[in-house]
C-alpha cells in the first residue's frame, strides 16, 4: 500500500471513530433533546435540576423557555451558542470538572442580558435614556436575578453598584 492510500485509510478510520463515539455520546446523553425548545431537556443533567425547578416556579415559565433567555434571537447566534454550550457542557459533565453550584459564564450572562433587552426593549430603552451611565451601567439581572429562576437556583455574580459607578 502506498503512502497516500495509508493516509486515506487512517483518515477514514479516524473519522469513523469520531463519528461513532460522537454519535453514541449524542444518543446516550440525549443530545437530540437539545434541538427542540422543550425546557425539560435542560434538566437532562442532574446539576440543572435546581434551575429547571426554579424556572417551573418562575413568572417567566408561561412566557419564555430556556432558549428565549439563554440563546440569541437570531438563527446563527442561537445555534452557535447552543453548539458552544453543548460542547462545553458535555466536556465538563464527562470529566466531572464543574462546581457543585454551577455559575453562568460572563459570555452567557451577556446573552441573557441581550435577551432581556430584546423582549423588554421599550422598558430598557426608556431606562437607558434616563441613565447618566448609559445601557452598559445597568444590568437587568442585577435587580431581576430570580425572574427566570428561583432565588436559590439563580447564581449570577454581578458587580456591585459602587463598581459600576467607578467606571
Amino acid at each position: 500500500m502506498n503512502r497516500i492510500a495509508t493516509l486515506r485509510l487512517g483518515l477514514v478510520i479516524l473519522l469513523g471513530v469520531v463519528v461513532g463515539v460522537g454519535g453514541y455520546a449524542f444518543v446516550y446523553a440525549r443530545g437530540y433533546s437539545y434541538l427542540v425548545i422543550n425546557p425539560a431537556a435542560c434538566a437532562n443533567c442532574h446539576v440543572m435540576n435546581d434551575q429547571y425547578s426554579g424556572w417551573m416556579k418562575s413568572s417567566h415559565r408561561t412566557a419564555a423557555t430556556c432558549n428565549d433567555c439563554h440563546t440569541p434571537h437570531n438563527f446563527f447566534g442561537k445555534y452557535a451558542v447552543k453548539a458552544s454550550n453543548g460542547f462545553f457542557h458535555s466536556f465538563y459533565f464527562t470529566t466531572g470538572k464543574y462546581p457543585d453550584n454551577i455559575q453562568i459564564t460572563n459570555f452567557d450572562r451577556q446573552v441573557v442580558e441581550g435577551a432581556c433587552r430584546h423582549c423588554h426593549a421599550a422598558i430598557t430603552e426608556a431606562i437607558d435614556a434616563s441613565s447618566v451611565h448609559g445601557k452598559d451601567a445597568l444590568h437587568c439581572t442585577r435587580c431581576h436575578l430570580s425572574v427566570g429562576h428561583s432565588e436559590g437556583s439563580a447564581s449570577l455574580r454581578l458587580p456591585v453598584l459602587e463598581e459600576i459607578h467607578e467606571q
